[in-house]
């Protein structure tokens, strides 16, 4: 349901935007550095990984670096790219796009329809979180992206153990925020059975003199909480490199620092 309704999203989106009004950067290899943020000795190990991922798969992973989203929210661009370069078969729609945005910086993992059950959106963040933004943080993108790119082979090359790791974290999660719920819910009502228990002690005390029930005033304090979010990316590389027609609808993951 929840990318039915992020696929509708995009789509309404697409039809918002005049035709015209955004441009891509040409697909020449499986790594498309336009940011100039990888250095050649990386760029090359990179492609070598990619081209051997799709000798071993058929799978596409193309990662891609851009001086400007233009305006748009990363996970916009990801989805509008991918399916302009066609990344993946077109039967299977079995391709993945690395994007980094460093002038943004926001960084995305799109993910094709048909990887989409391989490479989560749970897995997609986990290696976002990290692998690559940790070494995007102190500096590092040559570092984060080849990182994030082994990550992703790893899984596309069938990893359960990944798959694992990145339920095993996102259920953590879950029973972290219902425990901390949970904490704040019986200190609420400790307070309040407190105030109660004090003003129930302050009226029998009342009636013993003879004075009216008084019921003492007391202070309230408020916690506030706030949450954060993440944002993911896509690339390319290789000379006469072309994508085969893949589809893509909104999946995947992001992230920023």
């Amino acid at each position: 349901m929840q990318k039915l309704l992020a696929f509708a999203f995009l789509s309404v989106l697409a039809l918002a935007v005049p035709a015209g009004a955004q441009t891509f950067p040409e697909l020449t290899s499986r790594v498309v550095d336009n940011a100039n943020i990888i250095d050649i000795p990386t760029e090359a190990e990179i492609d070598k990984k990619l081209a051997d991922l799709e000798t071993k798969t058929t799978k596409q992973l193309v990662v891609v670096t851009v001086p400007s989203l233009q305006g748009y929210e990363i996970e916009d661009y990801g989805y509008r790219l991918g399916r302009h370069w066609g990344i993946g078969q077109e039967k299977k729609n079995n391709g993945a796009l690395l994007i980094v945005a460093p002038n943004e910086r926001k960084v995305r993992i799109e993910v094709g329809y048909g990887l989409e059950g391989d490479l989560t959106d749970a897995i997609s963040s986990l290696i976002i979180q990290n692998a690559i933004l940790p070494r995007f943080r102190a500096g590092d993108f040559p570092g984060g992206i080849s990182r994030g790119v082994d990550d992703i082979v790893q899984v596309l090359e069938g990893d359960q153990e990944y798959a694992q790791q990145a339920k095993q974290e996102a259920e953590g999660v879950h029973i972290t925020d219902q425990t901390a719920d949970m904490f704040f819910t019986a200190f609420i009502f400790l307070i309040i059975a407190l105030q109660i228990w004090r003003a129930f002690r302050g009226g029998r005390s009342s009636r013993r003199r003879g004075m009216p029930w008084i019921i003492p005033t007391g202070s309230s304090s408020g916690s506030s909480w706030s949450s954060g979010g993440s944002s993911w990316s896509s690339g390319s590389s290789g000379g006469g490199f072309s994508g085969g027609g893949g589809s893509f609808g909104g999946g995947g993951s992001s992230g920023s620092w």
